[in-house]
């Protein structure tokens, strides 16, 4: 199946790293995880997964810091259970009770190439994958999604657009010649990073990270060992 493939492009994005507690920071490119979720912002189905293969860097790593409010609790569920029990209950929020300033140090300007493949899974395993790649190109050339896809934090919206693969005559794909490059200067290791989160155990999902390793501007995702 021919991969499919995104530029997404942002004034600013924050990809937290989960070791920092309190003040955000930010990985220095996109993880897979959340490439991952602009691809379902275009579209999700319970049938596909998307498996993000290659991540490029567009524009160079740059840096700003910010202090930002932010509510510093969230709604009981113990209280929502009360009130649909009893028909009332205390669900609010109040933000002057509950704000709390925090800095953070994200990035902007960021510019990235997406690559994907689209599976199917559970019992559409083996089902005719036709009709969700004719929707996903239709929904990404013409620049729709389900909502809007992010970079990291739901504040940080991301400009998209659909980019066509080329055949390249050896079984493999690459971009037109008139596609901006990686860039060719960047190849730094940047330690473990978030792969994804392990959802097979329920109600306590386990964090998957890998080796991430750029060169010349490139992530390759096709062979990574994930671990717990």
């Amino acid at each position: 199946m021919k991969p499919f493939c995104l530029e997404v492009r942002g004034d600013y994005a924050c990809f937290t790293r989960p070791e920092m507690k309190v003040e955000r920071v930010s990985y220095d490119l996109i993880t897979p995880s959340a490439a991952r979720a602009v691809f379902e912002a275009i579209l999700w189905k319970p049938a596909i997964r998307w498996r993000i293969t290659r991540i490029e860097v567009l524009q160079p790593v740059r840096w700003t810091s910010v202090r930002r409010n932010e509510v510093g609790a969230v709604a009981s569920s113990r209280n929502a259970l009360t009130a649909m029990n009893e028909g009332h209950g205390e669900l609010a929020l109040y933000i002057e009770e509950e704000r709390q300033q925090r800095a953070s140090l994200i990035l902007r300007d960021v510019a990235y190439r997406l690559h994907a493949d689209m599976e199917m899974v559970g019992e559409d395993a083996r089902a005719n994958p036709n009709k969700y790649i004719a929707m996903f190109n239709r929904r990404a050339a013409a620049g729709q999604c389900v909502n809007q896809p992010y970079l990291g934090c739901r504040e940080f919206a991301a400009a998209f657009r659909a980019v066509e693969l080329l055949a390249d005559g050896q079984g493999g794909w690459r971009v037109g010649p008139d596609e901006p490059s990686a860039l060719d200067d960047w190849s730094p290791d940047l330690g473990w990073m978030l792969y994804d989160m392990d959802f097979a155990a329920g109600s306590a999902p386990q964090p998957r990270f890998f080796r991430a390793q750029v060169q010349r501007g490139v992530l390759d995702l096709s062979r990574v060992e994930v671990r717990g």
